[in-house]
């Protein structure tokens, strides 16, 4: 009775808007580190919505944020599986002031974020995905382990390896 009790949370509007405003924003977040769209990214984070909405009966009040990114990273790789170029996922991690005048500096800059850039689309999906989650979204481990379905130990595999990897292909910049 306790798990009927649970579920039928879910399914009662305003729980499933909690679960709403609790989730979509890391949701969000998620999607867009893996897309680089935001239009995208809006349109799967409301479409795993209604797929908990769909399911309400089915899962727990503590189950519902590990089913939405669970349903959002199959809608991820079922789209990713699709697309042919991996440029579309490379994000700008730089923001440079362009205003500064040395044209020098300014050369540098641009190399090293196309390095950089270049560097990041090399990296194996799982291994970029991690590191942005970390050092752009500034989420702790296990945060991500929760949103990517893995354990800690392996987030942490997979941030030594992509920065081991990004130190050595940018070390001359670094």
């Amino acid at each position: 009775m306790m798990d009927e009790k649970s579920t039928e949370g879910i399914c009662e509007e305003a729980e499933f808007n909690r679960v709403f405003r609790a989730n979509s924003k890391d949701l969000f977040n998620f999607l867009y580190f893996k897309y680089r769209d935001e239009d995208e990214a809006r349109d799967m984070v409301q479409e795993a919505f209604g797929k908990l909405w769909e399911n309400c009966s089915k899962v727990t009040m503590d189950k519902a944020r590990g089913f939405l990114f669970v349903v959002a990273n199959n809608l991820m790789k079922n789209i990713l599986s699709k697309k042919v170029t991996a440029s579309k996922h490379v994000p700008v991690l730089m923001k440079v002031d362009r205003n500064i005048e040395n044209p020098q500096y300014q050369m540098e800059v641009s190399e090293f974020e196309s390095r950089l850039n270049q560097a990041l689309s090399e990296l194996p999906e799982n291994q970029r995905v991690t590191l942005l989650l970390k050092r752009i979204e500034g989420k702790k481990h296990k945060e991500i382990a929760e949103m990517l379905g893995i354990t800690e130990k392996a987030v942490e595999k997979r941030l030594y390896i992509a920065m081991s990897t990004l130190k050595e292909k940018l070390g001359d910049f670094l």
